[in-house]
């Protein structure tokens, strides 16, 4: 079947059309929407890809709802959720209780809804956070909890948030406008269903969002690629399993003390707020649910790793049996967290993580480029010696293809991803909700640009902030 669809982009006198689905194996189906501008590097792409492993799903974004036919089981609890808003029957399977099997090929339009659903929230993040220098929020959120989800346009979200979470660096940048420089910046938020939706969900929902990089500092420390020992659960060290560092240590490190938002740690702030939301909701059917954008979908596995290397979901039922509380990680073009023990023991942990990736998008295949889980196997018989050095992504793949020759910066954008799903068979992204996402990129460059000038006398941090500010106008994090 052939499709056409068109993203208007800010930067584009016209609609830039893209091509025909494609089978690209006998074992699997990935969707192209290859450029027609773009032949030459689509041709290469998909001439140059390799079998991924088994668990890596790559799910069509344009097919058309699963077939009434389908004898599938799934399908069947499913059916009703399709033509209403009610997910009680089905919410377990649409959080990957089964790994997704048989909604992601075609993409199940409930799943869809879902995914865009939990998309909007990290939005909220990007919506709400504010760059103005001279704003006495600057760097924070420009809301108060009560109003954040009402001010960017969720008011019928259906939630209610009940934490701000704040993260910081051990990199010391001194920042614009006298900020503080290792102070914690807002990162993302808490919130949970409130009754009414508890009841259309099936289940008291936990939603915990992260946005992506934009401070100096998170940008430096997603460059700190070196894997290092996770040691997150006190009673078992795991040292085999293995995490970038940049993302644990802007997971773990302690805000300054002289900070007004006191000196916790991401982790410790996030941990507590979990765990007393399991208290407040104790009997109830409950979910955790995390969704980040870039570095936020790094941030969102590690918590989810936390969550349950330590038990923390671990609930006693009313017949005293024990019980996990699911976790499901919606991550939008994110990066490798961190190496093939990493994934092995959130595999084990029963984690279950949904990666929608622009398969154009360089964050996606960033750390471990070269070295990751597809050289881990020689011939299918032999390990490289160095293979539990190598990064490997977690959970199934659900791949998108977009590419625009004259805005090469979509392909990282969060907004173009949510508008592929919302709108699989004709995008038109409207030029205003573009514009939003730019006066927040364009700030944040100027953010990197004025924390450059200052630090000219730091030979290290220079050279660091001359890559960055050359990596912004093509990506959008």
């Amino acid at each position: 079947m052939a499709c056409t669809a068109y993203i208007a982009s800010p930067n584009m006198g016209s609609a830039c059309s893209y091509g025909d689905i494609k089978p690209l194996s006998r074992s699997m189906k990935q969707v192209r929407l290859h450029s027609k501008s773009d032949t030459s590097s689509s041709s290469s792409s998909s001439s140059s890809s390799s079998s991924p492993p088994r668990q890596d799903v790559v799910a069509s974004v344009l097919a058309t709802p699963i077939s009434p036919s389908s004898s599938s089981s799934t399908y069947c609890s499913l059916k009703a959720a399709t033509t209403t808003s009610v997910l009680c029957p089905s919410w377990r399977e649409i959080q990957g209780c089964a790994n997704w099997e048989h909604l992601l090929e075609p993409l199940h339009p409930v799943l869809r809804r879902e995914i865009v659903r939990y998309g909007e929230f990290v939005t909220a993040c990007y919506l709400a956070f504010d760059l103005d220098p001279a704003s006495r929020r600057y760097l924070n959120c420009k809301y108060g909890k009560r109003r954040l989800l009402e001010e960017v346009g969720m008011s019928d979200s259906g939630y209610e948030v009940t934490k701000y979470i704040y993260a910081t660096t051990d990199v010391s940048i001194p920042m614009p406008n006298g900020a503080a420089p290792c102070c914690g910046r807002w990162i993302g938020y808490v919130a949970v269903a409130s009754d009414d939706m508890a009841r259309r969900l099936g289940r008291r929902d936990v939603v915990i969002s992260f946005r992506g990089t934009v401070t100096s500092p998170e940008w430096i420390a997603n460059f700190m690629s070196s894997l290092t020992p996770a040691r997150l659960d006190p009673h078992n060290c795991r040292e085999d399993v293995k995490v970038e560092s940049g993302f644990l240590n802007l997971y773990t490190a302690d805000e300054a003390a002289s900070s007004k938002f006191g000196i916790k740690s991401c982790r410790e702030q996030l941990l507590s707020e979990v765990s007393r939301l399991i208290k407040k909701h104790k009997g109830e059917e409950m979910s955790i649910t995390l969704a980040g954008h870039s570095m936020g979908s790094s941030l969102a596995l590690l918590l989810a790793y936390d969550i349950s290397e330590i038990g923390l979901n671990k609930v006693t039922s009313k017949n005293d049996s024990i019980r996990d509380i699911p976790i499901t990680v919606f991550s939008f073009g994110g990066p490798r967290v961190g190496n093939s023990a990493f994934k092995e023991r959130c595999d084990e942990l029963g984690i279950k993580v949904l990666r929608i990736a622009n398969v154009n998008d360089p964050i996606t295949k960033l750390p471990g480029m070269v070295f990751n889980e597809h050289f881990r196997v020689l011939g299918g018989k032999f390990e490289f010696p160095w293979s539990c050095s190598c990064y490997a992504h977690v959970g199934i793949e659900l791949a998108l293809d977009f590419f625009n020759v004259q805005n090469p910066s979509c392909v990282h954008d969060l907004e173009t991803y949510l508008s592929l799903l919302k709108f699989p068979n004709k995008i038109q992204i409207e030029r205003e909700a573009h514009l939003r996402i730019d006066d927040f990129i364009h700030k944040a460059r100027d953010l990197l640009l004025s924390a450059q000038n200052l630090n000219m006398q730091l030979p290290a941090w220079r050279n660091v902030a001359t890559n960055m500010v050359s990596f912004i106008p093509s990506q959008r994090t």
